[in-house]
C-alpha cells in the first residue's frame, strides 16, 4: 500500500523545463525549511505540521503565480497521502495531484506542471505526482487500491477549492460504496507486507513504516474507519502512531536520508535525539507502539470480517431464520461464564467478573483451547474487574489450573495472551512481567523480545507435555525461565528468586515451588554442559546430577531445554545439539538411578469413611455415592468483622462398587455424560468384610457448566451403565457430533501410553499422557477392560489441559504382566485414544 496517488518521482539531474524556473526569493522556502528542521524546540507533531504549512505556502505561491500569468483557471493543487494529512517528516516525499476541469489546453497544463514539479526536484526533494481531471482520478482509484487510499487524505492547497471539494466527496462516496469488496483486498495487502517485512515489535532493525504494526498499518486503520464498516480501538492508538512518526523524524535527521529502517548503528543516535537513555529504551518504546497498532489491527480486521459475513446473508434468507432469533448469533458454551458467539469467546450474559476473579483466566483458557479470539469488550470488562477485585494471593487452585490450561493450548495461546497484555491484565496478574515486557534481546540468535520468547517457550513446551510427569511445572517454568532478564547480573540467578516468589504467588506448594525455581536457575545447564564439556568425564555428569537432584526434575529440565532452544530461533537447536543433550540426560539419569525412590506410587491406607462406604456397597451389592464440597484459600477483606469465605475448588465424589468388570469405564462415562470435569481421581481395591473386593473410586470433580447434578441421578445412571441398559459410548459419540464444529480447537500432541518399568513389584504400571477431553477416562477404562487386564489402583490427574494418569494393572492371575504383554496393552490403549 502507498499513501501517494502515483509513484513517479523525478530523477536526480532531471532535464530542466523549456523555460527558466521561477526563482525563489532570497532565503525563501529552502532557508525557512532548514531553519525549521534545525530548531530543537520545534519537534514532533508541531514540527511536522509547521513543515507542511511552510510547504503549502510555497507550492500555493508557485501555482498562483503561474496561473495568474498564464490566465489559467479550473485547476487545483491537491496534497494526498501523508502530506495530505498535514504530516511531513524531514525527508518525506511530496505527494501531489494537479487537478483540472478538462477545459485547459494540454500544453498549458504541461507548462504549469513543469513550474510546479521542477522546483521541487531542484531542491533534491522526492516527489510523487500526477495530472488528472476528477473523473480520471476516480477512474485511477477504481483500478488501483493504492491510488484510492491516497485520495482519502486529499487536502486542498491552491487553485479552485470546489474542484478539490468535489473530488474529496466523490472519493469518500466511492470508498464507502466499494468498501465491502476493497477491504478484503486491503487486508491481503497488509498481510503480504507483514510476511515480507516481519513484525515490527520483534525486529532488531525494524522498518518503521512497512513492518507489521508500523505506520502503513496505522494508515490502513484510518481507511477502515473511513468506510464506516468498523473502527479500531482508540485507546493509545494515536499516541503510538505519533511515537513512530517522531522516531522516523529523528532517524531522517540523524542519517540525512529518507529511510524508515532503524538500523543498529543508528539507534543510539536516534535515542539521543529523542532524549532517551539508550537504544534499548528506544526499541522498547518502538515495540510498545507497534504492539498497540498490531492489536488494534487484529481487532479491527476481525470486526470487518464479522460485518462482511453478516452482510453476505441475503435479506430473504434472514427472513427465513427462526422468529426472534433472526439475525442473532448462536451462543455455544465454552466454560463456566464463557460462550462462543460469532467466532469469538465472550462472557456469558450471566457472568459477573466483578464477583469472580478467576473468570478472566477461565475465559482466556477457554478461548485458547477452542482456538478462538477473546472478544475485546469481554477482556475490558475483566480488566476493570481485576483492578477492583484482584485474585487472592496465593491464587486459588482453579486460577492456577486455568493459567496452565492457557499455556498448554499451543499456538492459540499467543493471540489470547497478547490480547490480555494489551489491556494490562498480564502485568496485573503477574507484576514481575513488567520488567521483561517489550524488552529487546540483542543476541541475533533470538527471534523474539524477552516476553514473547517466554510465551513462545510455553507454546513449544506444550508439545512436549507427553514426555513429563508434571506438565504444569514444565509450562510454568517455561513461562518464567528468562524472567530474570529484567534485572542486573546473571539472569538465571535473579530468575530463581523471582520464579520462587511467582510460583508461591500462584499457589504451588513448597516442593513444587522449589522444582520450578531449580528449573529456572538451571535452564541453561544441559545445553551448555552438553556442548561445552567432556561428557566422558565423571565429574561433568556428577555436577549436573548434583544440581538437578532428582530424575523428575531432570525429566522436566530436558523438556524445558528443548522448548527454550526451539523458541529462541532456528540457530539454537539442531539434531546434533539434541543428541548431545539426550546423551547427557541419559548419563545423568543413570547416576541418579541409585537414589531411593521419592515418589510413592502405592495406594494410601483407606480412611474410615472409605471403609464405611466399601462395607455398605458389599452389603447392598450395588454402588454407593458420597459428595463432599472442597474449599481452598480463604478470601475476604480481612477487617475482622466476618469470617473469611472459603473458595470452592471442586467437589469430592466417592463411589464404592462391588468389584466387577467395567467399573472404571462405567463410572467415568457417567461423569462425562453429566458434564463433570475430572480434576483428579484415585482407585483403590478393598476387601473390608473378607467377602469379596470392592472398588473405591475417589474423584475430585467440577461442573463444566452450571450446577452439579444430584447424587441420586448419578447413582441411577451408574446402575444402568453397569447392567448395560445405558449405552455410554453411543451417548458420548452423539455429544461429540453435536459439538463437532468446535473440534477445530487445539492441534494437541498425540497421546502417549508407556509402561513404567520398575515402578511396582505387585502390578504393572501403565502411564497415559493425553489431551484432556470429554470421555477420555471412559475410553481408557474400556481399552484396559478389552485388553483383559484388571485395574487394581489408578491415579488420575488433570494438569491444565493435560491428563497424566497411571493405572496399576494385573493379569487374570493377579500378577504383574510380562514385558511383552504389558507393551501390547500400552499399544492397545494408545490406539484406542487415537
Amino acid at each position: 500500500m502507498t499513501e501517494s496517488v502515483e509513484e513517479t518521482a523525478g530523477p536526480a539531474g532531471a532535464p530542466g523545463p523549456a523555460h527558466d524556473p521561477v526563482p525563489a526569493p532570497e532565503g525563501g522556502y529552502p532557508a525557512a525549511r532548514l531553519r525549521l528542521l534545525q530548531d530543537e524546540a520545534a519537534i514532533g507533531p508541531d514540527r511536522r505540521a509547521a513543515l507542511a504549512r511552510l510547504t503549502d505556502d510555497w507550492l500555493a505561491d508557485l501555482l498562483n503565480r503561474h496561473t495568474t500569468a498564464a490566465g489559467l483557471s479550473g485547476t487545483a493543487l491537491v496534497a494526498v497521502g501523508g502530506y495530505g494529512r498535514g504530516e511531513l517528516s524531514p525527508r518525506s516525499d511530496l505527494d501531489l495531484l494537479l487537478l483540472h476541469d478538462g477545459r485547459a489546453d494540454a500544453g498549458d497544463l504541461a507548462a504549469l506542471a513543469d513550474h510546479l514539479w521542477y522546483p521541487v526536484w531542484d531542491l533534491g526533494m522526492a516527489l510523487d505526482h500526477s495530472v488528472r481531471t476528477p473523473a480520471e482520478a476516480r477512474k485511477a482509484a477504481h483500478g488501483d487500491l493504492k491510488v484510492q487510499l491516497g485520495l482519502l487524505d486529499a487536502r486542498h492547497l491552491a487553485g479552485d477549492p470546489e474542484l478539490t471539494g468535489a473530488l474529496r466527496t466523490a472519493a469518500y462516496t466511492d470508498w464507502r460504496e466499494s468498501a465491502p469488496k476493497r477491504l478484503p483486498e486491503l487486508h491481503d495487502l497488509c498481510q503480504e507486507r507483514a510476511e515480507r517485512q516481519g513484525e515490527l515489535q520483534y525486529l532488531l532493525e525494524p522498518d518503521l513504516k512497512e513492518a507489521r504494526g508500523g505506520l502503513r498499518d496505522a494508515t490502513a486503520l484510518r481507511a477502515v474507519a473511513a468506510s464506516w464498516l468498523a473502527d479500531a480501538p482508540r485507546g493509545g492508538l494515536e499516541a503510538a502512531r505519533t511515537r513512530l512518526l517522531d522516531t522516523r523524524d529523528a532517524l531522517h535527521l540523524t542519517t540525512g536520508r529518507a529511510t524508515d529502517r532503524l538500523s543498529l548503528q543508528e539507534q543510539d543516535q536516534v535515542a539521543g535525539a529523542l532524549g532517551m537513555l539508550d537504544a534499548d529504551a528506544l526499541l522498547r518504546q518502538t515495540y510498545e507502539s507497534a504492539r498497540t497498532i498490531s492489536y488494534a489491527a487484529d481487532v479491527t480486521w476481525r470486526e470487518v470480517g464479522r460485518v462482511l459475513r453478516a452482510r453476505s446473508v441475503k435479506p430473504m434468507l434472514r427472513g427465513l431464520l427462526h422468529g426472534r432469533t433472526a439475525g442473532k448469533g448462536e451462543r455455544s458454551p465454552l466454560a463456566e461464564g464463557v460462550v462462543e458467539l460469532d467466532g469469538e469467546a465472550v462472557l456469558a450474559r450471566t457472568a459477573r467478573p466483578e464477583r469472580d476473579p478467576v473468570l478472566v483466566l477461565r475465559a482466556a483458557a477457554a478461548a485458547a483451547q477452542a482456538g478462538l479470539p477473546l472478544a475485546t469488550h469481554s477482556i475490558r470488562r475483566c480488566a476493570t474487574a481485576t483492578a477492583t477485585r484482584p485474585l487472592p494471593v496465593p491464587w486459588p487452585a482453579e486460577a492456577r489450573e486455568q493459567l496452565v490450561t492457557l499455556l498448554g493450548a499451543g499456538m492459540h495461546t499467543v493471540p489470547v495472551w497478547e490480547a490480555l497484555e494489551a489491556e494490562g491484565i498480564i502485568t496485573r496478574l503477574l507484576p514481575d512481567w513488567e520488567r521483561v515486557r517489550c524488552r529487546p534481546q540483542r543476541n541475533p540468535v533470538h527471534t523474539w523480545t524477552v516476553d514473547r520468547h517466554l510465551v513462545e517457550t510455553a507454546v513449544r513446551a506444550s508439545a512436549l507435555t507427553r514426555r513429563v510427569h508434571r506438565p504444569d511445572l514444565l509450562l510454568i517454568a517455561a513461562l518464567l525461565h528468562d524472567i530474570g532478564k529484567g534485572w542486573p547480573g546473571d539472569h538465571s540467578v535473579a530468575g530463581e528468586t523471582i520464579a520462587h516468589d511467582v510460583a508461591a504467588r500462584l499457589g504451588f506448594g513448597a516442593r513444587d515451588t522449589a522444582v520450578i525455581a531449580t528449573l529456572v536457575r538451571h535452564h541453561l545447564l544441559l545445553i551448555e554442559t552438553a556442548t561445552r564439556r567432556d561428557l566422558d568425564d565423571p565429574a561433568t555428569v556428577g555436577a549436573v546430577a548434583e544440581a538437578v537432584g532428582t530424575t523428575g526434575t531432570l525429566e522436566l529440565l530436558h523438556a524445558l531445554t528443548e522448548a527454550d532452544a526451539l523458541a529462541t530461533g532456528p540457530a539454537a537447536w539442531s539434531a546434533w545439539r539434541g543428541g548431545l543433550v539426550a546423551d547427557l540426560v541419559k548419563r545423568v539419569a543413570a547416576r541418579l538411578a541409585g537414589e531411593p525412590e521419592t515418589e510413592v506410587r502405592d495406594a494410601d491406607e483407606p480412611t474410615a469413611e472409605q471403609e464405611r462406604l466399601a462395607i455398605e456397597a458389599r452389603l447392598t451389592g450395588g454402588p454407593v455415592l458420597a459428595l463432599h464440597a472442597r474449599s481452598e484459600h480463604p478470601t475476604g477483606d480481612g477487617d475482622g468483622d466476618e469470617a473469611p469465605a472459603q473458595e470452592p475448588v471442586g467437589v469430592e465424589l466417592l463411589i464404592a462398587v462391588p468389584d466387577q468388570p467395567g467399573v472404571l469405564a462405567a463410572a467415568a462415562g457417567v461423569l462425562a455424560l453429566h458434564r463433570l470435569t475430572v480434576r483428579a481421581a484415585d482407585l483403590l481395591l478393598l476387601d473390608p468384610l473378607d467377602e469379596g473386593p470392592v472398588l473405591l473410586l475417589s474423584w475430585r470433580v467440577a461442573a463444566e457448566y452450571g450446577s452439579l447434578p444430584r447424587s441420586d441421578r448419578l447413582r441411577a445412571d451408574l446402575v444402568r451403565a453397569l447392567d448395560g441398559s445405558l449405552d455410554i459410548p453411543t451417548r458420548l459419540a452423539e455429544r461429540e457430533r453435536a459439538y463437532a464444529r468446535r473440534a477445530r480447537a487445539v492441534l494437541a500432541p498425540p497421546p502417549r501410553v508407556t509402561v513404567a518399568a520398575g515402578s511396582s513389584r505387585t502390578a504393572t504400571v501403565i502411564e497415559v499422557r493425553a489431551q484432556d477431553a470429554h470421555g477420555l477416562l471412559h475410553r481408557i477404562g474400556r481399552a484396559l477392560e478389552q485388553a483383559g487386564v484388571a485395574v487394581r489402583s489408578a491415579h488420575i490427574s488433570t494438569l491444565g489441559a493435560n491428563a497424566v494418569d497411571a493405572f496399576y494393572v494385573t493379569g487374570a492371575d493377579g500378577e504383574p504382566l510380562a514385558d511383552g504383554a504389558a507393551h501390547e496393552v500400552a499399544t492397545a490403549v494408545e490406539r484406542a485414544l487415537q
